[in-house]
């Protein structure tokens, strides 16, 4: 990767190597010579620096004792570790703004830019009380989902949203706010610019996907993928691979439930909440 490539700003891992670049050099080594240091390959070295693998504490901390600056690596990893974007969201958000179409699928929880704010917050407060974020980080990561709405509504992009039966089934924040999601939901349904559809338990395993997926259309109708791990998000380019993910989104908007069929799924689990 050319030196002009390292954006700091492109995420926590890009920052951890652009820091990493940079003391080497004042220092005159090469990656292999950081490699020898830290007992890594030099290709981790690298990989590292160029922001193509995220670094772990371990690694970090082998840093620290190689260059003699006790704790300063450390304190970087733990920087990008409390980001409030995983590595790869920042890539696919700019991409996400500019999109003409948007395809949804999620398993466990109503997708983003279709919750509303109590519903997010909700979420994002579980993960303060199971130590995994800060309130700052949870309320700043509820203010950007807002501000993607905001963003998406104006820019007007077709929205299609397949989503599994356990999102609506799974109560978020209380009986109060899952009521008012699922209104918001059969709201959206009738925008016309949006498509909601519902994967129903009785797919079994015949539902194409097993994992969240997010498909982009852009205006040139290239086609970018998006999906998420606990720890990191990753933007998909391969066309090869894209392919096989526009074919199942395909498979999987024919057997989930229609569109009328669906609004009244919703109508029902919604009744089911108000009906205790």
């Amino acid at each position: 990767m050319n030196r002009k490539d390292l954006d700091p700003s492109k995420s926590p891992a890009a920052a951890f190597g652009a820091e990493l670049r940079r003391l080497r050099e004042e220092r005159g080594w090469t990656q292999q010579h950081v490699a020898r240091l830290t007992q890594y390959s030099s290709v981790h070295v690298s990989a590292v620096e160029t922001g193509r693998k995220s670094p772990t504490e371990k690694f970090a901390r082998r840093l620290d004792h190689a260059f003699d600056i006790p704790g300063h690596f450390e304190r970087e990893w733990r920087k990008g570790r409390g980001s409030v974007l995983l590595d790869g969201l920042r890539e696919y958000l700019r991409n996400e703004e500019t999109a003409d179409k948007i395809d949804l699928f999620e398993i466990n929880i109503i997708p983003g830019l279709l919750q509303t704010r109590p519903y997010a917050q909700a979420y994002q407060n579980a993960r303060v009380r199971r130590g995994r974020a800060t309130q700052e980080q949870a309320d700043a990561r509820t203010t950007l989902l807002m501000k993607r709405q905001a963003r998406l509504t104006e820019a007007g992009p077709r929205i299609h949203a397949v989503i599994d039966e356990g999102c609506l089934r799974r109560t978020i924040g209380g009986p109060a706010v899952m009521r008012e999601q699922l209104l918001h939901l059969e709201s959206l349904a009738t925008h016309p610019q949006v498509i909601i559809q519902v994967s129903p338990f009785a797919l079994g395993e015949d539902r194409p996907f097993g994992h969240p997926v997010t498909l982009l259309t852009m205006p040139t109708g290239t086609l970018l993928g998006y999906g998420e791990t606990q720890r990191r998000g990753f933007l998909e380019r391969d066309s090869a691979t894209l392919t096989v993910w526009a074919g199942e989104y395909d498979e999987l908007q024919v057997e989930a439930l229609s569109k009328a069929s669906s609004l009244e799924f919703i109508r029902h689990v919604r009744r089911g909440i108000e009906n205790g």
